[in-house]
């Protein structure tokens, strides 16, 4: 499975865990273990910046659990398990695995919403669930999902004995899975509750690019680094940087265009809409109906993808347009974001529980960014839509 691995928070096969996802994967074993006979919920909330190897871990630690479940003895041997993700493309690559593994089977790996309906209607508990990107869980009613719960943490934690959650507040991209610190406090309040935090970073493979990113989400908008052995650079039109990505994806594979929310799009009309990038147009993604992830499909290095086709993926290089939404105040030399110019409508469907969404909805632009950038091992190229930033980008890129 090697194109699998590469794309992917599945290891190859000669690959080892890091020492500190190593130490992640006992402590939800020993979690596991310590917790699953007991007759309250337990909870273990794992958190860690994007790239920094938390699904890794995740995916290691349910193929332990699921070999002990589906032997014939021990003390785990019988016990029902899910690993639940809400985000189609990553639940395509699980179950991709389940064809490949004895221990797996794909009913082991569901979306949130279809778990919590079954479970709730068999009346019955499971023993372990594994939740990733738990900042995609529902924080609102959604009928057009089939969730008609206020919060798909808080039902999940009634129905199993054990959760493992992966979570990371600067992942939330829409209005309806919004979590605040306060909000998933309260959800847990009533149960057992252990952190665990990861510090590395496994994807961004320059710990100086990543520390740009970083203030460059923050707002703040500083030089370039020049480092070695990742290729950073900012172009002045969309047209050369997509040349580029074209010869990296030649020569390495997994090489795309991505970029925010900031062009027109529908969903289900079955329309083509396009990202114009200075003389670049090139259409956007569609929704995916193959088995096979947006990033491995070949067709795809002629789109432009979003947060909604490459969230919990690597790419060994990204093109990365960033939207009109993005702009550049020079008299704070800071990076100013423009809610108005955000196309993403469903991102910011109106809830009546929030008075307030300006913070919120900037938040999520914000996150987005950070996902974008955050999405390449080996090189990231920028182009800014506004003619403020991309100057400033060009001039600190010098």
């Amino acid at each position: 499975m090697p194109d699998l691995a590469q794309s992917t928070f599945i290891l190859p096969q000669d690959a080892t865990l890091t020492s500190e996802q190593s130490a992640l994967e006992q402590r939800i074993w020993t979690f596991i273990n310590d917790n699953h006979n007991t007759t309250s919920t337990h909870l273990l909330i794992i958190s860690g910046d994007a790239g920094a190897g938390k699904s890794v871990v995740l995916d290691a630690a349910f193929a332990q659990l699921q070999k002990a479940a589906r032997a014939t003895s021990g003390e785990l041997a019988g016990t029902d398990n899910k690993l639940l993700v809400n985000h189609n493309e990553m639940l395509k690559i699980y179950k991709e695995i389940a064809g490949t593994k004895s221990y797996f089977r794909k009913k082991d790996f569901m979306k949130p919403t279809p778990f919590i309906n079954a479970y709730r209607k068999a009346g019955k508990r499971a023993d372990v669930v594994l939740i990733d990107e738990g900042h995609l869980l529902l924080t609102t009613p959604d009928p057009y999902n089939k969730f008609r719960g206020h919060n798909q943490l808080a039902d999940i934690l009634q129905l199993a004995r054990v959760v493992v959650l992966v979570f990371d507040f600067h992942q939330l991209v829409k209005l309806k899975s919004f979590w605040t610190p306060a909000l998933l406090k309260r959800v847990t309040r009533d149960y057992a509750v252990t952190h665990y935090h990861l510090t590395e970073q496994m994807r961004v493979g320059d710990a100086a690019v990543n520390d740009w990113i970083d203030h460059f989400v923050r707002g703040k908008v500083l030089p370039l680094p020049h480092p070695q052995h990742f290729d950073f650079q900012v172009f002045s039109d969309g047209q050369p940087m997509y040349d580029l990505i074209q010869r990296r994806n030649a020569e390495t594979g997994l090489s795309r265009m991505i970029a925010t929310a900031d062009y027109p799009f529908t969903v289900l009309d079955g329309k083509t809409w396009y990202v114009q990038a200075g003389s670049l147009r090139l259409p956007w993604d569609k929704i995916n109906f193959t088995d096979r992830p947006w990033a491995q499909r070949p067709e795809t290095l002629h789109e432009v993808g979003s947060i909604y086709t490459i969230q919990g993926f690597d790419l060994n290089y990204a093109g990365v347009i960033l939207g009109p939404s993005l702009g550049y105040d020079p008299s704070k030399d800071r990076l100013t974001v423009d809610l108005a110019q955000y196309q993403d409508k469903e991102a910011f469907k109106k809830r009546p529980d929030l008075a307030d969404t300006t913070d919120a909805k900037a938040a999520i632009i914000k996150n987005a960014i950070n996902i974008l950038l955050k999405r390449a091992k080996h090189g990231l190229y920028l182009y800014a839509a506004d003619p403020a930033l991309r100057q400033r980008l060009l001039q600190l890129a010098k």
